[in-house]
């Protein structure tokens, strides 16, 4: 079933005594964003981690279950893996060329690699610990991949593998930045680690709220404070996304007051070393995932969350509501036009268009 849904948005941003160079920037800022929603996926089933991969989005899921949608005539393949009686929920994906890896909340943690040719999964990864809470997982390359999850002792849990995922080994907190009390990471939507080339950042909420950063794909860290909200169990980052090496934005909030949007988002332009909030008491409050929109600069971003879906055409000084969805967690751009957001009993595909 198709549902089209025409948004006619015009963004108003800056007020008040500006110049008259600064009024002609925003008018041709100035934009109107029509979208359409297309269903691909109707199930009773939660997505929080996706991916393409060449005309299909692959996904990870709750009970067990990972598949894929084909894009082009929507067909679909889902499996599930039941490992010692239990049913494992799968927050994280990520790929080579040839496999793709999916990783359970919970303990015990299991990271499996499933071919893509016979969709056979086998456990590459297998930790036990009443403590273990893996988050999210990313590959550097076809050879190379990390996972981050909550701390066992006094940092966070990061795995590596440099063999193409058949063998993955847990840093010690001796090479890891410590974690302060109450800091962990949340498992919102696969999007705690931001990957560009050897570049890594790591996101962190609870009682701290930091970005953790390494320029030599995991030998090295650094650890950044931020502004946004924190200090209690469920405040803090839960997404993050860099464009470029320099330019990055993050979401989160409270999420037990989803509605307070007084510091929920930051961004920075230094690659993570500093941080500012931007968009103060202004549209949504929680969020679970943010991404930019391909080739426009790293000024356009798109959020989705438990207030729907929002779009940024300022960096996000200012945000507009284009879609009312409260139950989507995860969002990725598969080019400047077409997104594909997952979430509680779906998956969607978003065409954008945008006139000035």
């Amino acid at each position: 079933m198709k549902k089209l849904i025409l948004f006619l948005v015009l963004l108003n941003v800056f007020f008040g005594c500006i110049s008259l160079k600064t009024k002609e920037n925003v008018r041709s800022q100035n934009q109107y964003l029509s979208i359409k929603v297309d269903t691909i996926l109707n199930d009773s089933i939660s997505i929080r981690a996706i991916l393409f991969d060449k005309k299909s989005v692959w996904y990870s899921a709750d009970k067990g279950r990972f598949g894929f949608v084909n894009l082009i005539n929507k067909q679909k393949f889902e499996a599930v893996i039941n490992q010692d009686s239990l049913q494992s929920e799968f927050r994280s994906i990520a790929q080579t060329d040839a496999s793709i890896f999916v990783l359970n909340v919970g303990n015990p943690a299991r990271i499996y690699k499933i071919s893509k040719d016979t969709k056979i999964p086998k456990i590459v990864y297998y930790e036990k610990n009443k403590r273990v809470f893996y988050d999210s997982m990313q590959f550097w390359n076809d050879k190379e991949g990390i996972a981050i999850g909550d701390p066992i002792d006094n940092c966070l849990s990061v795995i590596i593998t440099k063999d193409g995922g058949n063998l993955w080994k847990k840093l010690s907190c001796f090479n890891l930045s410590k974690v302060e009390e109450g800091e962990a990471a949340f498992a919102a939507s696969n999007t705690n680690i931001i990957i560009k080339e050897s570049k890594t950042w790591v996101v962190s909420g609870g009682k701290k709220s930091r970005v953790f950063y390494s320029k030599d794909k995991g030998r090295s860290w650094k650890v950044f404070d931020t502004p946004i909200i924190q200090g209690s169990a469920m405040s803090g980052i839960f997404s993050a996304d860099f464009y470029s090496k320099k330019t990055g934005f993050a979401v989160g909030g409270n999420y037990d007051n989803q509605n307070d949007n007084l510091n929920s988002k930051i961004r920075t332009v230094n690659g993570g070393k500093t941080w500012e909030l931007v968009g103060i008491n202004h549209a949504f409050g929680y969020a679970s995932c943010v991404q930019f929109v391909p080739n426009k600069k790293g000024k356009q971003l798109v959020s989705v969350g438990t207030s729907g879906v929002y779009y940024s055409f300022d960096f996000g000084e200012t945000w507009k509501k284009i879609l009312e969805d409260p139950d989507l967690y995860t969002i990725r751009f598969e080019n400047e036009n077409v997104a594909i957001a997952a979430g509680r009993n779906k998956i969607i595909r978003i065409h954008f268009n945008t006139v000035k």
